[in-house]
C-alpha cells in the first residue's frame, strides 16, 4: 500500500483532512499519518484514531503493516 492510497482512503472518509504521510523506514510497510480534521472536534484522542483506522477500512494489519497516527483538530491541539 503506497502513501497515495492511504491519504485517498483516509479523505474519502474524512474529506475535510488535511494529510500528511510519512514513510518511516523506506520500505513501503511503516508509516506516520498527521491527520487534521474539523470532524475530530470533540472526539477523544482514541475516537480520533478510531477514526482514522475505520477509514483504511480493514487494510491495516495486512495491506499496512504499521501506520503511526498523529490528529489534530482544525482549530484544536494535537492529540
Amino acid at each position: 500500500m503506497d502513501l497515495k492510497q492511504i491519504e485517498s482512503l483516509i479523505k474519502e472518509a474524512l474529506p475535510d483532512a488535511i494529510v500528511e504521510i510519512q514513510d518511516l523506514a523506506g520500505d513501503g510497510n511503516h508509516y506516520s499519518a498527521m491527520v487534521i480534521s474539523s470532524q475530530f472536534s470533540g472526539k477523544t484522542k482514541i475516537e480520533q484514531h478510531k477514526m482514522v483506522y475505520n477509514s483504511l477500512k480493514g487494510k491495516m494489519g495486512n495491506e499496512l503493516h504499521a501506520l503511526a497516527i498523529k490528529t489534530k483538530e482544525k482549530n484544536g491541539s494535537t492529540n
